[in-house]
Parts: C-alpha cells; sequence; structure tokens
C-alpha cells in the first residue's frame, strides 16, 4: 500500500481522470475502481474522497445528480466542459512530474 501523503497530492487527477474514463460515477465506486485498478494498493477514504469531490465541484469541474434508490439516495459526479478541458492538462502534468521525479531520483522507468 503506498503513502497516503502521495495520494493525497495525485486524488484530483485520478478523480478527473476516472470520470474522463467512465463517465458518471459515485463516491463509493470512485474508491472501489481505484482499489481495482491499483490491485489493492492505492485506498481511498471517505475522509480524503469527499473533500476532494467538494473541492472539484466548488471549482467547477464537476457536476452532480442525486438519484433516489429506494431508500437510498446516490450522489453521482459528472465533468463539466471545464473538467474535461482541466483532466487533459492535469494528466500532463502529472506525466511531466513523473519524469522529473525519475531524474531526480535517478531511477530508470520500467516499461
Amino acid at each position: 500500500m503506498h503513502s497516503p501523503e502521495l495520494l493525497k497530492g495525485s486524488l484530483q487527477t485520478i478523480i478527473l481522470k476516472l470520470l474522463a474514463n467512465n463517465g458518471r460515477m459515485y463516491g463509493y465506486e470512485i474508491t472501489q475502481k481505484v482499489k481495482e485498478l491499483s490491485d489493492g494498493s492505492l485506498i481511498v477514504s471517505e475522509g480524503a474522497l469527499y473533500p476532494t469531490l467538494h473541492k472539484l465541484e466548488s471549482e467547477g469541474l464537476l457536476t452532480t445528480e442525486k438519484i433516489s434508490m429506494g431508500k437510498r439516495v446516490r450522489k453521482y459526479y459528472t465533468l463539466t466542459s471545464n473538467g474535461k478541458a482541466n483532466v487533459v492538462e492535469r494528466v500532463k502534468d502529472f506525466e511531466a512530474f513523473i519524469e522529473t521525479m525519475f531524474k531526480v531520483l535517478q531511477i530508470s522507468p520500467q516499461l
């Protein structure tokens, strides 16, 4: 399992990219998709996820839709047009950051 500090710095980018790839998703679904894609190495807690989702929403990158499912209400998150444009830029920035970290730490990328 990876350090929560490392995850915290990349959680916005992860969420935006997941929504870009999967369309509309709800919170628990996002946590499970991250866990699945990382083979269990990344665990996103509710305490990290929901403040990040609220921040992205307040920045105009996400919209929400509440859907009743019996007695439960599920809140779905979707990228706005600004969010779709932003995810491309954030992923590029993250890729450049990783390349820089490889150089700084003198690690050869294993492709």
